[in-house]
């Protein structure tokens, strides 16, 4: 049985459908269901059903499910035992969008350098999911935005970088006061169902503002490509660079102003600590 097969069950019972398993692993839909076929007549019975739009193990293949997420775990687990203290094997990480692109390139390069037995898995999302893949063990570290409650003392959390809110205005625009921005044009929310979102929700809260809302969006290069386009104003966090190529956009500093801290979040036990320990390590060089 390969390995890669029960892998690709369990993707598709995580993200509820073979085109979600199929981006995440990076396959293609057809590659993905030739794989849960071949799964399915080694094991004799069908694993998964349809339910409405969405994808849903049978109770047999809920049965299989822990079993393989345990065998996962332990197969990743080989190379890093083999090694003892040097690290190796796989990484499961997972970053936001913004880490993806502004602090992961530069981590992995280091890694590379100096601990060229590790590869890695690398799941992007939201910090919400990605904080409960972690503490659930389903990922060993994250790339997100500090929770805005206590972490269980079975993680850590590193704070990589302080991000000030900053107010993300048209050029043109950039000579007008905050009160007036926000009072007078239509305002771009950063999606409150994301941390980083209900941050900046809070700082209008307390500053007294009521914008015209808009458009409600979680992606951030999204909104910035709006405000270019002088489609309104929002408060985004000022997330480390690159940033989209061409915006027409200033930055304004917001008074009292909150930070979106961005963080690494992990745990440190197990076979896969000194890879994990490398990582953390590689993460604070580079933020």
């Amino acid at each position: 049985m390969d390995l890669r097969f029960l892998e690709t069950f369990v993707a598709v019972a995580d993200c509820g459908s073979i085109a979600g398993a199929a981006r995440r692993l990076n396959l293609t839909p057809a590659a993905l269901a030739q794989r849960l076929h071949a799964l399915e007549g080694d094991l004799g019975r069908p694993l998964v059903q349809r339910v409405g739009r969405h994808t849903r193990p049978t109770p047999a293949g809920e049965a299989v499910l822990v079993k393989a997420r345990a065998l996962l775990d332990a197969a990743r687990d080989l190379r890093a035992a083999a090694a003892g203290d040097v690290p190796a094997g796989q990484l499961r990480l997972g970053a936001i969008a913004t880490a993806l692109t502004g602090l992961l390139p530069a981590v992995l390069e280091d890694m590379r350098e100096r601990w060229p037995e590790v590869d890695y898995f690398i799941r992007p999302g939201s910090s919400v999911d990605l904080y409960h893949a972690v503490i659930e063990g389903e990922l060993d570290a994250a790339l997100i935005v500090r929770p805005p409650f206590a972490i269980p003392k079975s993680a850590g959390f590193d704070t990589l970088r302080s991000e000030p809110l900053v107010l993300v205005v048209p050029q043109h625009l950039a000579g007008q006061s905050v009160g007036d921005l926000l009072r007078d044009e239509p305002f771009i929310r950063y999606d409150r169902n994301q941390w980083g979102g209900q941050l900046a929700d809070r700082w209008l809260r307390q500053a007294g503002f009521a914008p015209r809302d808009w458009l409600e969006l979680d992606a951030l290069d999204a909104i910035l490509a709006l405000v270019s386009r002088g489609l309104g104003v929002s408060i985004l966090p000022d997330f480390a660079k690159p940033w989209p190529e061409g915006l027409q956009v200033a930055r304004l500093d917001l008074p009292g102003t909150m930070a979106r801290e961005l963080g690494l979040i992990c745990h440190s036990q197990g076979a896969r600590a000194p890879a994990i320990s490398a990582f953390r390590a590689a993460c604070l060089r580079c933020a």
